[in-house]
């Protein structure tokens, strides 16, 4: 069965850092292979993400110029890699947060604060590749590595135009009921050594 895997780079780089694995392109490669059956022949690996953001806002308490210098090497790496192609996003930097709530009573300091960013794009190159993909019938199988509803419009459409979608679980990690009620198969999948 021909099948193309869609990954949400964002989402899967929080679970791998939660079991304590290393996030690196060998790895990811790693995972999106455990995600395949015998049966199922891979057409291509596509990884949703946003590279690192690189700017130089000025902190919140001393009003001093930080430095974001985040390298994009990795996601390079990934992009070389045998069947991959990545789609990148844009990492908006959105000011600064308390890191504990609620503040202290004592006095302030940069230290109190660590930034907040947000992926812009991701989902939407998601689901715009899984309605092309379904549109074109270039797959048979669609296999989704992710935690967002976003992607439900685009889950819908491969469904309705005949694709299977497979919504992949990994241990320890509960999906959202309107995502697994919107796919027609749900995979275990632990963590490759």
């Amino acid at each position: 069965m021909k099948t193309a895997i869609f990954i949400d780079g964002g989402y899967l780089r929080v679970l791998v850092r939660q079991a304590d694995l290393q996030y690196a392109p060998d790895y990811i490669e790693k995972i999106a292979h455990a995600c395949l059956l015998e049966e199922e022949f891979l057409l291509r690996i596509l990884y949703y993400d946003c590279a690192p953001y690189k700017g130089s806002p000025k902190l919140p308490v001393s009003g001093k110029p930080s430095s974001f210098t985040g390298s994009d090497e990795w996601i390079e790496e990934l992009s070389a890699k045998p069947q991959f192609a990545v789609r990148f996003g844009v990492l908006k930097f959105r000011g600064f947060i308390p890191k504990k709530i609620p503040l202290s009573t004592s006095t302030l300091s940069d230290e109190d604060f660590k930034p907040r960013f947000e992926q812009k794009g991701v989902d939407m190159r998601l689901g715009l590749d899984i309605a092309t993909y379904a549109a074109n019938r270039s797959v048979e199988r669609i296999i989704l590595i992710t935690g967002d509803t976003d992607c439900l419009p685009a889950m819908k459409l491969a469904r309705t135009a005949g694709l299977q979608v497979v919504l992949i679980q990994f241990p320890g990690k509960t999906l959202a009921r309107e995502l697994l009620s919107h796919s027609d198969f749900q995979r275990q999948v632990g963590w490759p050594s």
